[in-house]
């Protein structure tokens, strides 16, 4: 009896640990997997570091350049029918003070992706933000360097990241 109760307790402790693993996230500096999404990015610098942002794929902070690195996907909820420039507005809704600095449709793991460059202020704190919106296999992405709003956004680093990008099975 009680060796029955050790044996249903250990098999429901493999089995927790076995559905875990399967709905685990990581990144290994290249790729991130969760059990929605899978790609790669370019190469992450030394000076950023790797933030946990909840409801963020992949976080960074650059203490150097006091800049902020933020990677977003979603996968069949509103890919196919919305244009890049509709989705990009709608990362700005709760933004005042929007500048629009540049818009121009780039490539991006062969397709077409729209990068942007904004100033924009969220409860009175204004920023300047440069960000890629791409849609792929019915999933959007969406990549955002986030600096002062006097700096330049046009980050050598953050271009090579984003370059690196390819969308994976």
């Amino acid at each position: 009896m009680v060796w029955r109760r050790l044996l249903r307790g250990f098999a429901a402790t493999v089995l927790g640990l076995m559905l875990a693993g399967c709905a685990s996230s990581g990144f290994d500096g290249s790729v991130y997997h969760d059990e929605d999404i899978r790609f790669r990015v370019g190469p992450v610098p030394n000076s950023w570091r790797r933030l946990e942002v909840q409801d963020t794929r992949l976080a960074f902070r650059d203490d150097a350049a006091n800049a902020t690195v933020a990677v977003n996907g979603r996968c069949g909820l509103d890919g196919d029918d919305v244009p890049l420039a509709s989705l990009t507005q709608h990362l700005f809704l709760q933004f005042t003070e929007r500048e629009q600095i540049s818009q121009a449709k780039v490539s991006l793991d062969g397709r077409e992706a729209l990068r942007t460059e904004i100033n924009a202020a969220l409860d009175g704190v204004k920023k300047r933000y440069l960000v890629y919106v791409l849609k792929k296999n019915s999933c959007v992405y969406d990549f955002m360097y986030i600096a002062e709003a006097s700096a330049p956004a046009s980050r050598a680093e953050f271009e090579r990241f984003v370059q690196g990008f390819a969308a994976l099975e």
